[in-house]
C-alpha cells in the first residue's frame, strides 16, 4: 500500500481521495485497462450506480489475478457520460476505497463505444511483488 500526498500548501481533495500516492520500493505495479459496466454475461445495468459497481467488480478480478484487491488501488481514473452520473458514480467509489485514499481524477466525456455505457474505470495498483 501506498502513502497518501496532501500537501497542506494546496487546496485539499474535493472528496475522499489523495492528491498524490507513493509506491514503496520493491512493490509491483498492476494498471488495469479502463472497464466498462458489463457483467461476463453480457448484461449491462440501467444505472449508472450498478455499471459502477461491475466496473469495480471487474478491476477487482483482474487485481486478484495479480494476488491483490481495491485497497490496492494508488490511481482510479474515471470518466462519466454526463453530470447527472457524478452522485452515483461517488456513492460507489466513496463505499469500496477507505485510507489512505487513492489519487482520483473524474471526467465527464461524450460518451463510449456502445450507447448504453455511462460510466468507464482504470485502476492503478500496487501491491507485493
Amino acid at each position: 500500500m501506498g502513502t497518501s500526498l496532501n500537501p497542506a500548501t494546496i487546496h485539499p481533495p474535493f472528496a475522499p481521495y489523495s492528491h498524490g500516492m507513493t509506491v514503496p520500493e520493491g512493490q509491483q505495479l498492476v494498471f488495469c485497462s479502463g472497464q466498462l459496466g458489463i457483467t461476463a454475461d453480457g448484461t449491462v445495468p440501467p444505472t449508472c450506480g450498478e455499471q459502477t459497481k461491475v466496473c469495480f467488480d471487474n478491476v477487482a478480478a483482474i487485481l486478484a489475478e495479480a494476488g491483490m484487491d481495491l485497497s490496492n488501488a494508488i490511481r482510479i481514473n474515471a470518466y462519466v457520460s454526463g453530470r447527472e452520473h457524478l452522485s452515483e458514480y461517488m456513492a460507489v467509489r466513496n463505499r469500496l476505497f477507505a485510507e489512505p485514499y487513492p489519487a482520483s481524477t473524474l471526467m465527464i466525456v461524450s460518451g463510449f463505444a456502445r450507447p448504453e455505457f455511462v460510466v468507464e474505470i482504470e485502476v492503478i495498483a500496487a501491491g507485493p511483488a
